[in-house]
């Protein structure tokens, strides 16, 4: 799978093109027989991966879906999602997949637990709450946890691990994206979306990129594919890192002369940091940031115990804060309680094959061996827009770590075309960001938020992602 390149537009030579040809005319009788084989099994499938409920889960209206979809037989690769259903009218409403980073961030722990998904996880880490700002209340979701070695996704080839980067994470979801098609095959014309945050912004316009190809080799479109919305995305490495020591210079994060210094001894637009310049950033994480959460700056960070005990006593006033702000900095560990409980994951068929000894929101292995990464992603937008996508980009401005000044840096490279000039957008009468709508596509801004939009900014993020699948521009007042 992951020497194969099935994008006919990439690709010279009459034998080569034959060959893709060859390849794809295959999938398509693949994919025609597993459509079949699919509907008759229909109810059996998707009964084997129904959640009756969550340990600690409050009554709910809408159906639920987990399970693996094998993408590489081989190897023993096989990736797990998470289907929460829309809270009415399931049947009328979209499919959105959403993606986190990383590399190596659980969509289950973080997108789903944290940012968009129905439930939240209490500071006990064994019951749940529900989320009154769930994406689900506009669409079907499928949180996606990719690529394998991530949260409950898993490969059975070891080397695996080792040797993950963007091309076969894209090859991969498309395959999944295919496989989950035909387990659920009544979501096979919706209209579909994708969404994502953080590196996502790597994995999000890839795997369109993927599926445009793919329709466009078919006869008939597999996928109704409309767009893609993504979040504080990594969007071009040159201007990602200037926009990083910039937004912490004009946030007052960082002195003068360290910023002076990084900006004479850095050369951000080579793949690999000189000893110097990688020198004077850990300097700076060291000495000058302080103890600041560098994902959303002026909330209160996390602090947790080297043995796991979240209430010491000093940290009484923090707790209060977030009992009456509704923010609540330490959520991924409750994750990472309450999806290690046995009876969690018996509920929701993961880890059936017991390899998982310990879940993490976090693989610090697929992340430190990551080995392909495109340079930029501007290139992969320009073809994009080509297609007629719904595209939309939007930053917390509370980030340093994918800041909004790298986002709009890399924008203005794109030479967009001003549809609706910059304007402040408004929920519940205050502003909650700021916006320009191009031609290729919607740029927005959410005040107060961090990294992780959903979770700093939920109302917001709700109201963007509703005008987004609207197709509507922000409120105006």
């Amino acid at each position: 799978m992951r020497g194969e390149k099935v994008s006919v537009g990439l690709l010279e030579g009459p034998m080569v093109f034959q060959s893709v040809v060859l390849k794809l005319f295959m999938s398509l009788l693949f994919f025609s027989s597993t459509i079949t084989t699919a509907i008759a099994t229909l109810p059996k499938q998707q009964e084997l991966d129904r959640i009756s409920a969550l340990p600690g889960q409050p009554p709910v209206t809408f159906s639920q879906f987990s399970g693996y979809v094998t993408v590489n037989e081989q190897h023993g690769r096989a990736l797990f999602y998470w289907l929460t259903e829309a809270t009415s009218f399931p049947e009328k409403k979209p499919l959105v997949l959403w993606l986190n980073g990383g590399p190596g961030a659980s969509s289950v722990a973080y997108g789903a637990s944290e940012e968009i998904g129905p439930f939240r996880i209490n500071s006990t880490g064994s019951s749940l709450y529900l989320n009154e700002y769930s994406w689900n209340r506009e669409a079907n979701l499928l949180f996606l946890e990719s690529p394998a070695g991530v949260g409950f996704s898993y490969t059975n080839t070891s080397s695996n691990l080792k040797d993950s980067g963007d091309k076969r994470t894209a090859e991969d979801a498309l395959v999944f994206l295919i496989s989950w098609m035909s387990r659920f095959p009544q979501y096979k014309h919706r209209e579909f979306y994708i969404a994502g945050e953080s590196y996502a912004g790597h994995y999000v316009p890839q795997l369109a990129e993927k599926i445009v190809e793919y329709n466009k080799a078919l006869l008939q479109p597999a996928f109704n594919f409309k767009g893609f919305i993504v979040g504080n995305p990594s969007f071009d490495n040159y201007y990602d890192k200037i926009g990083i020591i910039t937004y912490r210079w004009s946030h007052s994060m960082i002195s003068d002369k360290i910023y002076q210094y990084i900006l004479k001894e850095c050369n951000f637009k080579e793949v690999n940091e000189s000893s110097v310049c990688a020198g004077a950033q850990t300097y700076v994480e060291r000495y000058e940031l302080g103890f600041v959460d560098q994902y959303s700056i002026y909330t209160t960070p996390c602090v947790t115990l080297i043995n796991d005990t979240w209430n010491p006593p000093r940290l009484k006033n923090t707790l209060l804060h977030r009992r009456v702000s509704g923010y609540d900095p330490c959520t991924v560990h409750y994750a990472e309680k309450y999806y290690n409980l046995p009876e969690v994951q018996k509920a929701m068929h993961a880890n059936v094959n017991g390899i998982l000894h310990n879940w993490t929101a976090f693989s610090d292995g697929i992340h430190n061996n990551w080995t392909d990464s495109e340079f930029s992603m501007l290139p992969t937008y320009k073809k994009l827009f080509a297609t007629g996508l719904r595209i939309w980009v939007f930053s917390g401005d509370t980030d340093s770590v994918v800041p909004v000044i790298s986002t709009r840096l890399a924008l203005n490279h794109l030479n967009l075309t001003v549809k609706t000039k910059w304007y402040p957008w408004y929920a519940d009468d205050q502003v909650g960001g700021r916006t320009e709508v191009y031609d290729q596509l919607t740029f927005a801004t959410v005040r107060g938020a961090g990294h992780e939009v959903p979770k700093s900014q939920p109302k917001r993020a709700l109201i963007l992602f509703k005008s987004f699948l609207a197709g509507k521009e922000l409120p105006k007042s």
